[in-house]
């Protein structure tokens, strides 16, 4: 079958944004619409310019005989603010107040819209970092971790508080809760990672950094590499947090039951540079 142009254009977009982060050749394009590589060239020169004029992302051409193209997920300054401002709107209504001063999150972290868009937030901000691995904690974090997981194409691997028979072997480490100072346990299948491999960590919700320090523990534990640290949203309070380089979306700055109010703000995201 003998491909139009639109035709192309159309499917070749669908493809790229269906393959983020992934080298693909000129002659795979050629071979799949029976067009010679100066028509894809040119082709791809139209969905480059298209992607970057809307704020989809960035296009890289790779030259050379092994080359190709690359779709690197990115968006602009101005749509990540609305991400964050949507989310935060989300988030301050009154009636997410749970007894104890807990905000209720669990259907925004079920939204696929908004969880799509924050991660290719995340994604934009690492989309220079080699990352081989996405890591949370069971359960809440699942939800960020796929949607990162999605736009940088890598794995997602998920630590849980017990083991379970079919994790097989596994790896677990004592770690100190940030808040609570309690004791807790993290469990950790030795099939989950790779030596070497370089993670990016991650979580809904950060007090003092607890979860994420005991994350980082067992990482030490596979021999791999932090690559970086995303949370949606961090407390702010007057301890000592236990990790340092993170990148945040929002900061929950207070919690009044009594007035029923939620103090938020824009976290750290371009502050530590996360859109650079």
């Amino acid at each position: 079958m003998k491909w139009k142009r639109s035709e192309r254009l159309v499917d070749m977009t669908y493809y790229l944004l269906d393959h983020p982060q992934q080298l693909i050749p000129l002659t795979l394009f050629a071979d799949m619409y029976q067009s010679a590589k100066s028509s894809i060239s040119e082709d791809l020169t139209i969905v480059k310019e298209t992607f970057e004029e809307k704020g989809i992302g960035l296009l890289m051409t790779v030259p050379g005989a092994a080359g190709g193209v690359k779709y690197i997920p990115k968006m602009r300054d101005d749509a990540i603010h609305k991400v964050v401002e949507d989310f935060m709107q989300e988030l301050g209504h009154s009636d997410r107040l749970l007894p104890g001063g807990y905000l209720y999150m669990t259907d925004l972290l079920g939204n696929p819209q908004l969880m799509n868009r924050v991660g290719k937030v995340f994604a934009s901000a690492f989309a220079n970092t080699p990352i081989d691995v996405i890591m949370t904690v069971a359960t809440k974090g699942i939800p960020i971790a796929h949607a990162i997981a999605k736009h940088l194409n890598v794995p997602v691997v998920v630590v849980r508080r017990d083991s379970k028979v079919t994790e097989g072997s596994t790896v677990s480490i004592n770690y100190v809760s940030g808040s609570s100072r309690r004791i807790q346990t993290m469990v950790l299948s030795k099939r989950s990672m790779k030596s070497g491999q370089r993670v990016l960590i991650t979580d809904d919700f950060m007090k003092v950094g607890g979860t994420m320090n005991g994350m980082k523990n067992l990482l030490e534990e596979f021999n791999c590499h932090l690559a970086g640290v995303a949370v949606l949203v961090e407390a702010i309070h007057a301890d000592e947090n236990l990790v340092d380089n993170y990148l945040s979306l929002v900061k929950l700055h207070e919690v009044n039951e009594k007035d029923r109010t939620i103090a938020l703000t824009e976290g750290n995201y371009f502050s530590k540079g996360g859109n650079e």
